[in-house]
Order: C-alpha cells, then sequence, then structure tokens
C-alpha cells in the first residue's frame, strides 16, 4: 500500500515518505493513521456543536488526546490497534451525533463527509485511507497550513496527554483541538484564516506545556541540580523511556525492594532530577542515549524495557521479547501493559518478574551528567546570572532544545557545542542534548555551560527563563537578550514548542537539521519574512553570524 507522509525531519529526500516511513511505519499503518485523523476531526465537527450547545463529552475528549497521540512519530506501528481506533472512534461521533439530534441541534445536511462516512471492516479502512490523506488538499499553502496545525494539535495532545495522567486537564485546550482540528475540513477558511490560528495553536502550546509545568512540579517538586550516574550497578535492570512521570512513578514503587534496579533512557533521562524520585535507592541513573540508539543500546542493557511513550523504533529479534510496551504505544508483537483501571496503579509485576530473570546491564559508559536547570532552578540563580551578563563573563546564551536524530548531519550540534566561545552558555530541553551533555565543556564562575531544563515539553522552562531575564534587564522586548535559538527538530512535539515560541513573540530561530517538509515555498516564506526563521550552515560559519 502507497502512502505519503512528511510529519517528521526524516521524510525521505526532505519531501516525504511514499513507500515505507524512515520511522519504519508500513504504508497500511500510515494509511490507518490517516484515517483516524479523519475520524477525529469528523468527530471534532459534532463536539464543537456539542459544546455550543452548553454540553462535553468527555470520553471524546480523551479519545481525541489519545488518538492524536497515537499517530506521532515512533508511538504507534500495531495496525491491529489502528483498526480497533477508528471502529472506537466512529461509534463515539456517532453518540455525540444523536447527543445533539437528542437535544433539538439541527445538523447541516452538508455537514463534511468526516463527519458522516462509516465503515466496518479494513477493507472499507484501506479503501477510504486513500482518499483522505495529506494530499487530499491540493492547494499546497492550504494543506501547508492544515497539516501545521494539525501536527500543532498532535504536540499538544502529546502534553495534554501527561497532565491529565496526573490529574490536570483544562477544558479550553480541549476545546480549541477539536475546534483546530474542525477548521482544517472548512474550505471556506483562507490561508490569512489558517495563519491566525496557527499563531493560536502556539497560544495553546504554551497553555498546555505551563499547565504540565504545573502537574509535573506540584506531584513531584520542582526539579533540581542534579548530577546523574551513566555507569551500571551488578544487579539485574528495567530500563524505561519515553516522557511519561507517572508510569516512572509507578514503576518505582512497584521494584523497591525486588532486586531490581530501574534505569532511564532518551526522554526519560528528567525524571532524574525531580526530588520525589531520588529516595529510591535502587534508581540507578540514565542508561545511554537518544531513542535512535536504542537498537544498540537496549541489546546491551539485557534486562526488560518499558517504552511509555514515543520514540520506538522497529524492534530487533534479538531483544524483541524483552520490549514492553504501555498507554498509547504499540508494535506487532510486542508485550502490552494495560491501562490503570478504577484509579490503582498499572500493573507491571510481569515486566518485574521478567527483569529478576535476565542479567545486569552491560556497561557502556562511566561518569556522571548534570542536569535539573527547569526555570524555578534558574531563576534562583538569576542574580548570579545577571552578575555574569554585566560583567562580560556571560556574552549569550544559545537555546539549543529540541529533538536528536539519526542523520548524520546532526553532528553539527556536537561540533556546533564544542566550538562555541568559553563565554557561552547552552540552555537546552529534550533529546537534542545528547549530541553534547556529555562533553566536558566547563562552566563560568560555578554555572555550568549546558543548563539541561528536562524533556522537550520543559522547552517552556527555557521561555520562562528567557521572560523573566527580559524583566530582570528592564527590556521591551524578549529578543533583545543575548539569546540565540538554534533549534534541532524532529517530530510533532517539536513543532507545538516552534508554534509556542512565535506566540511568546520570540524572532529568528534556526532550525535544523533541516526546514520542515510540510512548509510551502510560500508558508516557509511567511516564517522567515515575519519571524526571521533560517535554517543552518555549518558550526564555523553560523557561530561567526550568530556572535557578531
Amino acid at each position: 500500500m502507497s502512502m505519503f507522509c512528511y510529519q517528521c525531519q526524516e521524510a525521505a529526500k526532505g519531501t516525504g515518505c511514499t513507500l515505507k516511513g524512515v520511522c519504519g511505519k508500513t504504508g497500511e499503518v500510515s494509511g490507518l493513521q490517516d484515517l483516524l485523523i479523519y475520524v477525529l476531526k469528523g468527530i471534532s465537527i459534532y463536539s464543537v456543536k456539542l459544546r455550543r450547545a452548553g454540553f462535553k463529552s468527555e470520553k471524546a475528549d480523551k479519545f481525541i488526546v489519545e488518538g492524536l497521540f497515537s499517530t506521532i512519530t515512533n508511538v504507534n506501528f500495531d495496525k491491529e490497534y489502528f483498526e480497533k481506533k477508528i471502529k472506537e472512534g466512529l461509534a463515539i461521533r456517532d453518540e455525540i451525533k444523536a447527543q445533539l439530534l437528542k437535544s433539538g441541534v439541527k445538523i447541516d445536511e452538508n455537514v463534511h463527509d468526516a463527519a458522516v462516512w462509516y465503515g466496518d471492516s479494513i477493507d472499507e479502512f484501506e479503501k477510504k485511507a486513500a482518499s483522505v490523506g495529506i494530499l487530499r488538499t491540493e492547494n499546497e499553502d492550504i494543506r501547508s497550513l492544515r497539516e501545521l496545525i494539525t501536527y500543532g494539535v498532535k504536540g499538544l495532545a502529546a502534553y495534554a496527554e501527561h497532565a491529565a495522567v496526573l490529574g490536570y486537564v483544562d477544558e479550553e485546550i480541549y476545546e480549541f483541538m477539536q475546534k483546530a482540528l474542525a477548521a482544517t475540513l472548512d474550505d471556506s477558511l483562507s490561508a490569512d484564516d489558517l495563519v491566525n490560528l496557527t499563531m493560536e495553536t502556539g497560544k495553546y502550546g504554551v497553555d498546555v506545556m505551563a499547565l504540565l509545568d504545573k502537574a509535573n512540579t506540584s506531584t513531584y517538586g520542582n526539579p533540581d541540580i542534579t548530577k546523574v550516574n551513566i555507569g551500571v550497578r551488578n544487579n539485574p535492570g528495567i530500563l524505561i523511556s519515553g516522557h511519561d512521570l507517572k508510569d516512572m512513578e509507578e514503576l518505582l514503587k512497584q521494584t523497591e525492594g525486588t532486586g531490581v534496579d530501574v534505569y532511564t533512557h532518551g526522554e526519560m533521562l528528567p525524571a532524574n532530577y525531580y526530588p520525589a524520585f531520588k529516595k529510591y535507592s535502587h534508581f540507578v541513573g540514565n542508561y545511554g542515549n537518544a531513542w535512535w540508539k536504542q537498537d544498540k543500546e537496549f541489546e546491551s542493557f539485557n534486562g526488560p524495557i518499558l517504552m511509555t511513550t514515543n520514540c520506538l523504533i522497529p524492534p530487533k529479534d534479538s531483544y524483541k521479547d524483552r520490549v514492553y510496551t504501555t498507554g498509547v504505544v504499540g508494535f506487532p508483537g510486542l508485550k502490552h501493559i494495560p491501562d490503570r483501571e478504577d484509579g490503582k496503579a498499572k500493573d507491571f509485576s510481569e515486566i518485574i518478574e521478567h527483569a529478576k530473570k535476565c542479567a545486569p546491564p552491560v556497561e557502556i559508559e562511566k561518569g556522571e551528567i548534570i542536569g535539573g536547570f527547569a526555570h524555578n532552578t534558574v531563576i534562583s540563580l538569576a542574580d548570579k546570572v545577571i552578575e555574569a551578563v554585566k560583567s562580560g563573563k556571560i556574552r549569550r546564551f544559545f537555546v539549543m532544545a529540541g529533538c536528536d536524530g539519526r542523520m548524520k548531519s546532526r553532528e553539527y550540534y556536537t561540533e556546533f557545542a564544542e566550538k562555541l566561545p568559553e563565554d557561552t552558555v547552552i540552555l537546552t530541553a529534550g533529546c537534542a542534548k545528547y549530541r553534547y551533555n556529555k562533553l566536558n565543556l566547563g562552566d563560568i564562575g560555578g554555572i555550568p555551560r549546558v543548563l539541561d531544563a528536562g524533556q522537550c515539553n520543559d522547552s517552556y522552562s527555557l521561555a520562562v527563563i528567557a521572560l523573566k531575564l527580559k524583566e530582570a534587564f528592564g527590556l521591551d522586548d524578549v529578543n533583545q537578550l543575548p539569546i540565540t535559538y538554534n533549534i534541532a527538530w524532529y517530530e510533532q512535539k517539536a513543532v507545538i514548542v516552534l508554534l509556542a515560541l512565535l506566540y511568546l513573540g520570540v524572532k529568528n530561530i534556526h532550525l535544523g537539521p533541516t526546514l520542515p517538509a510540510f512548509l510551502s515555498p510560500n508558508v516557509a516564506g511567511l516564517l522567515v519574512e515575519t519571524f526571521g526563521i533560517g535554517g543552518i550552515t555549518n558550526a564555523d560559519n553560523d557561530i561567526e553570524v550568530f556572535m557578531a
């Protein structure tokens, strides 16, 4: 089955994957993901009407968020999962429609096909999927803006889901997501209308990251400066990857006293910075690097791996039987740990028993890395930072947040960090940090030259830090600060972070290693003209330009 997908940075040839995703998803799965998005947009059409009538469907809210999250790059590769979700989505859509009619709300007879189409078999799904993909929108600028909004909303959904798991919900965010999804089907909206909706998406990006920050810090405390062990101990272990801190908490509780150690991988590294997790003596530290190296690092870890969110890559047969998924993550043939029921914790007993039978992890490195520089910590150091800037000890900050990936061209970020002048400081969040967080870059008056705020969603911290510095220096515009944004992107959560920064007024952001394939020339030109969005060249040239 053919496909077309260009939602991530590794889109084939910089234009789009057409046979199989670089991520590993098949054409069949890609098509079913497109159809699920189409169904979610159909649900949203009715859900918007329902909210206007003074009602809401919590079932629809939850389903839309989880459905969007499952289609993010490297989350779910399971064909059967998407078949099931499409059927479930169609049922929810029709429930809301029935509720509207019962409430006396008139439904337009010209309502969009996404709100009325129905299928009940994989053959019907695959046939429909072929006509509802990205390329159904002929005008490339409209298509580009619709996809930019959709990918931003996917990022919103991911962060909203993490917050909801911890009991933090903002109804306005759900309402906006549904409004935005429905709007991408509205042919009456002009390019200007969609540009305005794109900026509104950024506004809710700020809101959702603030919500998640509140959820994380209220539940687990403010991250503090932490030295994280990157070596191993001689006990069997479980490796936990992804972003879900609730899963982290429950796994640590259930492994306590079992003789099984716990290690983080990839985007779970920042769990080491939260006070609530430091009390567990069997929480060893971090094993390995960014997501794309998991095929080697999962091999050498020896014990089972728990994937809580993205980024999963198709596992090798040699360790496939040790990979467990949970939440919206899925891959054919992997063991899946079910969701929580009736407010109870997830049951991790199977993976714990599996771990007890495994050899300890093979040590792949030794030493420590330092992190925990979220906004609360950095703001507490504000006087020290301001003094360092005023005295000239710190000449410039470089925000190097975002994602890592497989491309050789991403070595640029390591070289860039290595070659930066010694009077500069790197602010980072997300797995892009693995390109330079183990380099010995030193410090400036006790301030490390790499300040890691946490996960990709903690890019919010970097925005808060910038706004506080603006206030402290008495500036009118955040762009007057000595801060340069050189951000690596990969998937849709990076899209919502970008839109959030644009909404906050940040200009002259540089994106790499390539600009998004889903930006048409005209839309890219608009971003360049309005916000100064740019690409990268090489480390030496870019440093010279940025430091000028």
